[in-house]
């Protein structure tokens, strides 16, 4: 990774807040004139720390009232049951993450759907038929506390400030 200093923090976390600002607000922002906050914006992407910009969505309002995180747990481990079982749940769109684990569980999902029919109908009707899966332990959401997209940059700077 290139070495940050405090202005790319500042670009990264005003882009955090705002990935709409145009390059002449976000320089007025971070303290810089337009061409050279342009080049470090560009920079920052080249470099891959800045993935891609996305619209995060509110999920209850687009109509997704239910999130789950389903726990799985793989009958085989043969690496070509696991490509197979990774293509297949990466294309499924209301799988929103989806993690290799230690512990208990080989996998964990966070997965959202408009209601319980449709999480019952991915786990026992998508899920449970791939023929790598032994089980899976469900758990929904009652209250989402928290919601973030922003990583916590104030920790990977230096200590001087």
């Amino acid at each position: 990774m290139a070495k940050l200093d405090s202005i790319d923090f500042n670009i990264l976390r005003e882009l955090q807040e705002n990935g709409r600002l145009s390059n002449h607000d976000l320089a007025k922002r971070v303290g810089l004139s337009p061409s050279p906050c342009w080049r470090r914006a560009k920079r920052l992407e080249d470099e891959g720390i800045i993935d891609h910009y996305a619209a995060i969505l509110n999920a209850e309002k687009a109509g997704f009232h239910l999130i789950a995180f389903a726990h799985v747990m793989l009958e085989k481990h043969q690496m070509e049951m696991l490509e197979q079982f990774d293509e297949a749940i990466c294309q499924r769109p209301e799988v929103l993450e989806y993690y290799s684990m230690s512990g208990d569980y080989d996998f964990l999902m966070k997965v959202t759907t408009r209601n319980i029919k449709e999480y019952e109908d991915f786990q026992t009707g998508f899920l449970m038929r791939l023929p790598v899966v032994r089980s899976v332990s469900t758990s929904f959401v009652l209250k989402q506390k928290k919601h973030t997209t922003r990583l916590p940059l104030r920790l990977l700077e230096s200590p001087e400030k």
